[in-house]
Parts: C-alpha cells; sequence; structure tokens
C-alpha cells in the first residue's frame, strides 16, 4: 500500500503514517451525492472547497465537479470520466469506474453538510497540526534574520486566517435576516440612555450627531499640531473605560453594557506621559505641575487618590515606536482574546509602518488593515492623522477633507473624518501691538469669544450627518468636555 502525503498550505507535509486526522468514508459519502444530485452542491459549496479534501483524487474529482456545475452543466460518473480518466491517482482506485462507484454508495443528499462540515473540521485539525510543526520548525533553527517575536506574530496570523476559513454564514443573506440585524440595533439605541447604538464618547453633543462609536467603524481624528487630538483621543478613551459595566448582552453573552475596554496605541507620546495625561483630567491638577512636580499636599493627595481610583480601568496602552501594521493588528486580536476589545485608538495613523515602498501605497495598506481590524474584531477603530501645512496658508484655518495628507486613501476607507479645531490657538498669534488701541480692543474681544473653546468639524459621515460640533476646552488640564449652551446657562441661574 502506498503512503500518502498531503501537503498543508504552510508547505509542511503530512504523512499519513502519523495518524493525521480525516475520514475517507465522509469524503466518499459526500462526492457520491453530489454526482448523484448536483443540486446538493449549493449546501457545501459555502463550507469546504477542494483544499478541504485529504485524498488528493477526491480533491480533484471535487475540483471538476465544482468547475462543471458552476458552469450549469451535468456532473456525474459518465461527465467527469472525460476528463479524469488519465488521472494516475483515479487508476490506482480502479479508474473511471471509482467514480460510478462513489455514486453508487451515495446513502442520502439528506445528510451532505454534516459530511461537508466533517471533512472541514478535519482539514482544519490537519492545518494546526501543520502550523504546529512549521512553528516547531522555524523555532529550531537558529537564524539572524529569523526574529522569535516576527514568528509569534506569524503564526497569530496564520491562526486568524485559519479561523476565518470556510465561514458558512458568509456570502448573501435574506432581506428578513438583515432587516432583523437592523432593528435590533434600532432596539439597542432606544434602550439605552441618550438614544446611542454605539459607544459613548462622554461628550453628549459629539454623541448627539455621530450617535456614538459604532462597531466596525473607521474614525480619523485629524488636526494641525496642538489643535489636541490626542487630547480628545485621550478624553473619549477615559470616558469609556470609566463607565465600563459588564453585564449580559441582548444575544445572550457576557461583554460590555455601558463604556468598554479601551486599547490605546500611543506610537509617538509614551505609557507614562499618556497616563499623566489622563490623571491630569481625573484629579483636575495641570499636567505641567504634575510634570514639575509643583504640587501642594492637598494637589497631590488628590493626585493619588485619582490614581487609585484609575487602577481598575479597563484601558491598556501600548507604547511601541513604528509598530508595523501586521503586529499592531495581532496585539489587537491578542487583547480582544485575553481582556476583551471595545475600542482601539491608535495615535497616531502616519507613524504606523507598512511594507510598501511607495508612502501613498503605505498610506493606504494601513488605513486598510485598520479598517480590516475594526471589522474584524467588530469594534470601532479611531485611528489620529496628521494634517498637511496648507491649512495654514488659508485666511479660514478650518480644515477640510483635501487637507489630509495623503488623503485618497484615508478619506476612502474611513467612515468617519473629523478634524479639531481651536480658534483660539490662531487668534493668540494674530495680536497687534499696543499702540494700536482699537485692534487691541477688538482682538480681546475676539479672544474672549473663542476662549476654552474648540471645534470638532465633521467632515465625512457615512452614516449621519455633516457639520460642526462645540466643545469646551480646558489647556491646563488638556481636557475637553461639553459646552453649556446660552439657555442651559440661563436655566441654571433660575434655580
Amino acid at each position: 500500500m502506498n503512503e500518502i502525503t498531503a501537503v498543508n498550505s504552510g508547505g509542511t507535509e503530512l504523512r499519513a503514517s502519523e495518524t493525521i486526522p480525516h475520514s475517507i468514508e465522509a469524503e466518499q459519502q459526500l462526492l457520491g451525492a453530489i454526482l448523484t444530485n448536483n443540486d446538493v452542491f449549493d449546501r457545501v459549496a459555502s463550507i469546504i472547497g477542494s483544499q478541504h479534501f485529504y485524498d488528493p483524487v477526491h480533491a480533484r474529482i471535487y475540483e471538476v465537479a465544482s468547475a462543471r456545475i458552476s458552469k450549469n452543466a451535468l456532473a456525474s460518473p459518465v461527465t467527469l470520466k472525460a476528463f479524469l480518466e488519465h488521472d494516475e491517482g483515479l487508476k490506482e482506485l480502479g479508474g473511471p469506474a471509482y467514480l460510478a462507484r462513489l455514486a453508487g454508495a451515495a446513502i442520502s443528499a439528506f445528510a451532505v453538510r454534516d459530511y461537508a462540515e466533517m471533512i472541514y473540521d478535519l482539514a482544519i485539525r490537519r492545518e494546526l497540526i501543520g502550523l504546529g510543526k512549521t512553528i516547531s520548525d522555524k523555532a529550531a533553527r537558529v537564524d539572524v534574520a529569523s526574529d522569535p517575536k516576527q514568528q509569534i506574530v506569524e503564526a497569530e496570523q496564520h491562526l486568524y486566517s485559519l479561523a476565518e476559513q470556510g465561514q458558512s454564514e458568509s456570502g448573501f443573506q435574506s432581506f428578513l435576516r438583515a432587516v432583523t440585524d437592523a432593528v435590533n440595533v434600532a432596539n439597542a439605541a432606544y434602550q439605552r440612555e441618550g438614544g446611542l447604538a454605539g459607544i459613548s464618547t462622554g461628550l453628549d453633543d459629539l454623541d448627539h450627531k455621530l450617535g456614538g462609536l459604532h462597531k466596525s467603524d473607521l474614525l480619523i481624528l485629524a488636526g494641525r499640531p496642538s489643535m489636541g487630538k490626542t487630547s480628545l483621543a485621550t478624553n473619549i478613551a477615559f470616558n469609556v473605560a470609566k463607565a465600563y459595566k459588564r453585564g449580559a448582552l441582548p444575544d445572550g453573552n457576557e461583554g460590555a453594557v455601558e463604556g468598554g475596554v479601551v486599547g490605546f496605541f500611543s506610537l509617538e507620546m509614551s505609557a507614562e506621559q499618556l497616563a499623566g495625561r489622563i490623571l491630569a483630567e481625573a484629579s483636575e491638577i495641570s499636567s505641567h505641575k504634575i510634570r514639575q512636580g509643583d504640587m501642594t499636599e492637598g494637589e497631590f493627595r488628590r493626585f493619588v487618590e485619582a490614581a487609585k481610583a484609575l487602577e481598575a480601568c479597563p484601558l491598556y496602552i501600548d507604547d511601541t515606536a513604528a509598530i508595523p501594521i501586521a503586529q499592531l493588528a495581532a496585539r489587537a486580536r491578542r487583547l480582544k482574546r485575553t481582556h476583551g476589545l471595545d475600542l482601539l485608538i491608535v495615535d497616531y495613523l502616519q507613524l504606523v509602518r507598512g511594507t510598501s515602498e511607495n508612502r501613498v501605497q503605505e498610506i493606504g495598506e494601513i488605513s486598510m488593515g485598520l479598517k480590516a481590524i475594526a471589522k474584524e474584531l467588530d469594534i470601532p477603530v479611531v485611528a489620529l492623522s496628521q494634517l498637511s501645512r496648507q491649512v495654514e496658508s488659508r485666511d479660514d484655518k478650518r480644515p477640510q477633507l483635501s487637507d489630509l495628507r495623503e488623503s485618497g486613501s484615508i478619506e476612502q476607507d474611513a467612515d468617519v473624518v473629523m478634524f479639531v479645531y481651536r480658534g483660539e490657538y490662531y487668534k493668540e498669534r494674530e495680536k497687534p501691538g499696543e499702540e494700536n488701541i482699537e485692534a487691541m480692543a477688538t482682538w480681546i474681544e475676539e479672544m474672549e469669544r473663542l476662549h476654552a473653546k474648540a471645534e470638532v468639524i465633521i467632515g465625512k459621515q457615512r452614516h449621519g450627518p455633516i457639520g460642526m460640533v462645540e466643545l469646551s476646552f480646558e489647556a491646563q488640564f488638556t481636557r475637553f468636555g461639553n459646552l453649556a449652551k446660552a439657555w442651559q446657562q440661563d436655566r441654571e441661574q433660575e434655580f
């Protein structure tokens, strides 16, 4: 008897003598059912492909049958004979007569889906064994070019690509199911305070405009330096993590019912600096005072109390510089698997590394990668982005979509594009001379109007309106907040 050798996708040989998981009988039953009744092919095509068969002859029979059926041609022992009669493997099994035996031995087409799922499961087991051998072989070879950390990332990528294969639920779905999903989302919004379908940012007007942060969305938060991009992202991360409550979800699983677990990739700022910003906001002590250690005893006590209160906050920071997009995705998956993950923030997009030599293509690869992470992990991803200098050359410094660096791919992949703008920053640099009293009076009036205010301009929103949201901004605490409107202030004074 000849020893059969199968090869997995990683290129590692798997020998039958090693008791590799397989079921020749299930493969024979499935092929026999297809050759007897071509209509059953549609019930298994979304589950398996020719690569999932253990016996290479069975894989070729399935491949030829699949090609015939997809062309609306008959796939039977007679029609397949012409394509396979010179196949050396089939000759060993008895030639074209084997096709007739397959069709004759098929018991029932009723269980064909069960056979397909069994064949798929066994194929995945073989892939896992092969992947384990590949990992072992690579680890055993001590090579300067083969870094162990990179091997871990590659292994995780292979495992996740393996997990994504053969999902029978992919492809077309009925309109009834799509409508049901839409109703469930609307119901979640109706049941939640504030009518949000997504995760609350903790900023009421921004939530009202966006409907919260939605699962599988890529949100770009852009701005020129010193506009407060990182501050706003940090505030949102803190608000979401602070509001985290775990409980039973409508689908019966456990998860975040309020707020969420936040992953924060800080490529520019260290974890300690980022934590300092969050503590400045929570303790209401100037971040400058915290850095200098210039605090009173009361302030320091407040600072320590805020730190203790934040210990249990599910906010995880990764401050690896120039992280490749593949590694970023692998770490996000790992965080979701180990601690859960409801929101991912990347500060900022241009500091992530891709594989392309061309900068525009590299940015495209990164933005597509971030969108893929959002969809795969079913979470909102907020990516910060720099703006080009052309903003500075205009009279109106408010940013627009064309100001995004390498804007084509970013704008295309993003579901939401937001810009942070602080008029006070620019007006401060237009201070007239002391001798020009009239201009100075006008400048002071403008500064008072713009003081402690910021704008978030929504330039693109795939599922909602565009427009502008006003927020308060306390520079000393690097904190954005809800801006009290004039009518709200009047009402507060009445009480």
